[in-house]
């Protein structure tokens, strides 16, 4: 890694703290202007809901101070890695998040993987048989797993594979009640895995098999490619080392940008599979107006978003050395 790489790493982390910063304060008067009231919802909870109590937890959790000084406790205790503490649980945020997060990482990981191997093999055996009845069929599988909303998808696996053909488990992460340990453990997770992490990857397949197809048909007909063809190099050679290796740019920028978006989508996934990852956790916090747990969970979905952003330009490199970075 040479020294402007670095520079262009240190000059885009130092972008990504700035742009997290505001993204934390946008979302700091995005929710405390959502209706509801934590206190109300946990003296509810509490079965007391006289105005005495409800004054004691807003000056438990400093919801009675001015929104200005709320938003600078917040942000100073965000500069110190602090994202203070969950009000319904009284853990701090950052330990709930850290706790759910390797399950997401888990699930949207194998989803984009997944995502990524279709998409892209669909796209290049349909533009290898351009306007044949295999490019046919997968531009409407493609068109209909795009068409089709993420959680009618999830609730008809679930009941196809899981109630009606029981070969797959339809909740969790793990079997509930049993203790196990290395390979059967593995296996498990993997059975729990397999219907959350296609149903939440076959969108974006369609997508890349959509923009695979379309990149290849257009590097196909550049004039580079006629000439190698010209020379007479294998077909075969021509669409493996010329023509999808540039098809592949547009797709991994549309890669590394809805890499983040798996989380928005793990949402509804995990909610359908009760799937104990922070999009579970977030879509619990709403209903339960825990402002600080939502907070930090957004802040920690947006660092992954910038993360990944950067990771999609090297590798952009790594694939096509005539681009170079610049800050």
């Amino acid at each position: 890694m040479n020294l402007q790489t670095l520079l262009y790493i240190g000059g885009r982390l130092i972008k990504g703290v700035i742009i997290l910063l505001i993204i934390a304060v946008f979302n700091f008067f995005l929710i405390r202007a959502a209706p509801g009231d934590p206190a109300k919802v946990l003296a509810g909870e509490a079965g007391a809901s006289d105005e005495v109590f409800l004054q004691q937890l807003r000056e438990q959790f400093g919801l009675d101070q001015p929104l200005y000084y709320q938003l600078w406790v917040y942000i100073n205790n965000l500069v110190h890695f602090d994202m203070g503490m969950s009000y319904r649980q009284n853990i701090p945020v950052f330990d709930l998040i850290m706790d759910r997060l390797p399950a997401t990482l888990l699930l949207t990981g194998a989803a984009f993987l997944l995502s990524i191997v279709l998409g892209v093999l669909a796209g290049v055996i349909a533009s290898v048989n351009y306007k044949k009845w295999l490019d046919s069929v997968i531009t409407i599988l493609s068109l209909i797993f795009y068409a089709t909303p993420l959680f009618w998808l999830a609730i008809m696996a679930s009941l196809f594979f899981s109630v009606y053909l029981d070969w797959l488990p339809s909740f969790g992460m793990e079997t509930v009640g049993v203790d196990l340990s290395g390979w059967d453990r593995f296996v498990d997770v993997a059975l729990h895995l397999v219907l959350p992490a296609t149903t939440l990857g076959l969108f974006f397949t369609a997508v890349y098999a959509r923009m695979t197809r379309t990149s290849m048909i257009e590097t196909g007909r550049l004039d580079f490619v006629k000439t190698a063809i010209a020379k007479g190099m294998k077909p075969s050679r021509v669409t493996y080392k010329h023509v999808l290796r540039n098809a592949l740019l547009p797709v991994i920028t549309l890669a590394g940008i809805q890499a983040g978006q798996l989380i928005g989508g793990a949402v509804l996934t995990e909610t359908v599979f009760a799937w104990p990852g922070i999009g579970r956790l977030m879509f619990e916090a709403l209903f339960q107006r825990d402002y600080n747990l939502l907070l930090g969970v957004f802040f920690i979905s947006s660092a992954m978003v910038v993360l990944f952003n950067l990771i999609t330009d090297v590798i952009y490199c790594v694939v096509d050395p005539r681009i170079e970075l610049s800050k």
